[in-house]
């Protein structure tokens, strides 16, 4: 019988190892724990999740021991409707900036946005040591960091089904081929001082995947019988009963309307979905039509897969937009970006009128191979009313047979429970809902309430040998992101208000004896009021004339009988509270205030022997 090889005789991992060499494959299993000396305290594993809970995107954890951390993911989520201007939304990284020291590396489970869309991001405000992750994950990733230009803030390095490296001196990580709706997905065994941890990632278990990469229900047997402390498991399909469909399911399906269609196709799905985008540019080629693709992070995704190997075609099935204009309709296959109703999405645009390159023709089908996302149904229908009124047969809907979820379903959850069986249970990677109903599978698997955790981000869970529990609470929440960076929330409070109430911008000149040179010029923008604008000038010239008659000695003072001093900027803050009063008496709202004041210019003009000196050069 093979004994399990210890901690000392791991190979050493080489340091010259880049993104495109890949680590020894070790088979051999590990011991579950270190044993502890005398001296030793029971240690706690730290389970930290900064994102992913409570909400759809944007997984990221931390998981903490002996001062060391590792990172598993680092997603991004899309922005809601009254996210005005924001491109991308970002968990807090807060703990981290303040534990920079401790980061001794992350693990990368697959390549989808909602896992490492965050960390060129993140490398901006920390160093993060060296990043293992599969294949094309980290080829993805290496666009990502070049383009941000923080490539050298870590080094990337990638591994294959059962390769385990050594993260720091505490962790020992394990890859375990999974499958899901991209290729190149992962299951981790965390090998730590407390026992074996094992984070699912984001899977379902198909039995027929297009790729012929099993999920290795193996090795997570192993694990099962030498014992696993803690699953930490996917709660996305935790209300769906049953199993998810393979992805070959579709292929019929989607076959059936290409057979069908007499004018050109366009199709839509998640730009990471390289299963389905191989599925699409092999029925494409069956169809005898040519495929142009549309949308960056399609072509880019596209690029990459082939290289690897995980989408088969020729280079004849692709042609340039330009080409496929000389084309007959029947011929002609557009891939798109869009599928989510981004307002940026090739598809979008498309819909718009908008795109320079295509536009809608009567007679064109249109698929939409993916279901929105919770918080993007409406764009997505919206999306699809003006592609219809076009002129355009669209075909969408769950009753379609056209997508499969990459989640797996209750049956798939309880097998996962079944394989590993583990003593404690942590739900991730979901709304609440879907962590209650996960947590309620489990305890119909035999884990036991005490033995499992419903926590949220932020929450510290502290896992031992004897118990997990939610131990502290670290900075949570999100970080806005537009095209110029991290949108603070003072901004994002101003561009509520002015899309809710529209904004008033007031101009004020006063001179040093406290008295208005002109009447204060009003302008309003986006502002419904049953109030004339000459009106509301005069309501506010009177507001300001009084404020300037019984207040003006509190921000003017004299020292002397030559000097005087007037506090300009305490003078501004007080006009806009007054202000502000005033719009919501009259209009019933709460517009934006934009207060322009005017000083007069240095040094003044002399008056009964004065002079006179500013405590605020600009007022604006």
């Amino acid at each position: 019988m093979q004994m399990p090889i210890s901690r000392k005789e791991l190979p050493v991992i080489k340091e010259s190892l880049s993104v495109t060499k890949e680590l020894p494959i070790i088979k051999e299993s590990l011991p579950n724990k270190e044993p502890l000396t005398s001296k030793d305290a029971a240690p706690t594993l730290k389970i930290i999740p900064l994102g992913g809970l409570h909400e759809i995107g944007k997984n990221t954890c931390v998981f903490e021991i002996n001062d060391e951390i590792v990172l598993l993911d680092a997603g991004i989520a899309f922005p809601t409707d009254g996210m005005h201007g924001i491109n991308i939304v970002l968990p807090d990284m807060t703990y981290l900036r303040e534990n920079r020291h401790k980061i001794k590396g992350m693990i990368v489970t697959h390549g989808h946005e909602d896992h490492i869309g965050g960390i060129p991001y993140h490398l901006k405000q920390f160093d993060i040591p060296v990043i293992y992750g599969p294949r094309l994950a980290m080829a993805l990733l290496q666009g990502k960091l070049e383009e941000a230009g923080v490539a050298n803030r870590t080094e990337l390095r990638t591994v294959r089904p059962r390769d385990i490296v050594r993260i720091g001196t505490s962790f020992f990580v394990e890859y375990i081929r999974n499958t899901h709706s991209i290729a190149d997905s992962f299951t981790v065994a965390l090998h730590t001082p407390v026992g074996v941890v094992i984070h699912t990632g984001d899977f379902k278990i198909d039995h027929t995947p297009v790729d012929g990469e099993f999920y290795d229900l193996q090795r997570l047997a192993e694990h099962g019988e030498k014992g696993v402390l803690c699953l930490i498991s996917d709660s996305t399909n935790s209300e769906v009963p049953g199993f998810t469909p393979s992805e070959k399911s579709v292929i019929p399906n989607l076959d059936r309307i290409f057979s069908l269609a007499t004018g050109r196709i366009l199709v839509t799905t998640f730009a990471s979905s390289v299963h389905r985008l191989n599925i699409v540019l092999q029925l494409a080629e069956k169809h005898n039509r040519r495929v142009a693709v549309v949308g960056r992070s399609m072509l880019n995704v596209i690029a990459h897969a082939r290289t690897l190997g995980y989408i088969k075609c020729t280079d004849n099935v692709f042609a340039s937009l330009q080409a496929i204009r000389q084309m007959p309709d029947e011929q002609v296959l557009i891939l798109t970006t869009g599928s989510q109703g981004e307002p940026m999405a090739a598809l979008t645009r498309i819909a718009n009128g908008e795109h320079r390159d295509v536009k809608v023709r009567r007679g064109d089908t249109i698929v939409f191979s993916a279901n929105p996302i919770p918080g993007n149904t409406i764009s997505v229908v919206n999306t699809i009313d003006k592609l219809m009124i076009q002129g355009a047969h669209v075909v969408y809907g769950r009753d379609k047979g056209i997508h499969v979820s990459g989640h797996g379903c209750q049956e798939e959850q309880k097998l996962m429970i079944g394989l590993t069986r583990p003593k404690f249970f942590l739900p991730v990677h979901g709304e609440h809902r879907m962590l209650v109903q996960h947590s309620k599978t489990a305890q119909s698997m035999g884990i036991p309430p005490e033995n499992m955790v419903i926590i949220d981000n932020g929450d510290v869970v502290g896992l031992t040998e004897e118990s997990i529990r939610i131990i502290d609470k670290v900075p949570s929440g999100i970080q806005l992101v537009d095209n110029s960076g991290v949108v603070h929330d003072r901004v994002m409070k101003e561009r509520q208000q002015l899309a809710e109430d529209g904004v008033v911008t007031v101009a004020v000149a006063v001179d040093w004896e406290g008295q208005l040179l002109a009447k204060p010029e009003v302008h309003l923008r986006g502002v419904v009021t049953s109030v004339e604008r000459t009106l509301l000038q005069a309501l506010m010239q009177k507001a300001l004339e009084e404020l300037l008659r019984d207040r003006w000695t509190e921000f003017a003072r004299s020292f002397g009988e030559d000097q005087l001093e007037v506090d300009w900027t305490g003078l501004q803050v007080q006009m806009e509270r007054d202000l502000q009063r005033l719009l919501r008496r009259e209009l019933q709202g709460r517009p934006l205030l934009v207060l322009l004041l005017s000083m007069p210019e240095e040094p003044a003009i002399k008056s009964a022997g004065r002079r006179r000196r500013s405590t605020a050069k600009v007022a604006i």
